[in-house]
């Protein structure tokens, strides 16, 4: 429907038990996918809903994001990923995308979320990666949203996506193998 970090902030309208999408072709491609399956609205789904919204977490952890919390040295201060101020800095920049949930939720559907291919560009931090793809998935859980975490299949030693699934020339995405995975 568009690049990931479109849908973390301000990408949707409520429109009483459905949504609208703000940017033209994410409208689109979604009234598309509502007409293949037959049906008017998100809340007339008899389907499960699985998404990726809110799960761009390469884009979260951004190195220059961060560097107002790095201490000298250049890492971040002990603790600093695992605390309260992290979770509420991600679950501000990822805000709609739990709006959105919890809409999905509110409304009695099944929802699903697939977490991210394991790959961090250079432009982000890994560690902020992986603490961000923590910080979502435990606010999903807590929004009753399934989690389909594939880490466990599609990860190397290092704790990366290995290179048969993922996407060539593209530092950020899987490739088919990794969503016929999903």
């Amino acid at each position: 429907m568009g690049a990931g970090r479109e849908f973390t902030a301000d990408f949707f309208d409520l429109r009483e038990n459905d949504v609208v999408f703000r940017k033209p072709e994410a409208e689109a491609r979604y009234r598309g996918f509502l007409a293949e399956l037959g049906v008017s609205g998100l809340d007339r789904l008899t389907v499960p809903l699985v998404s990726t919204f809110g799960f761009s977490v390469h884009s979260v952890a951004t190195t220059e994001n961060w560097e107002v919390y790095r201490v000298r040295g250049g890492g971040l201060a002990p603790g600093f990923l695992a605390s309260g101020l992290f979770d509420d800095i991600v679950h501000a920049m990822v805000r709609d995308a739990l709006a959105f949930y919890r809409h999905a939720r509110g409304l009695g559907l099944r929802v699903l979320a697939a977490m991210p291919p394991q790959r961090v560009p250079g432009h982000s931090d890994p560690l902020v990666f992986r603490a961000a793809q923590e910080t979502v998935r435990r606010a999903l859980d807590a929004l009753g949203v399934e989690i389909v975490d594939l880490r466990a299949r599609v990860t190397d030693g290092t704790g990366f996506q290995r290179p048969e699934l993922c996407e060539a020339d593209d530092p950020i995405h899987g490739n088919l193998a990794f969503g016929r995975l999903i």
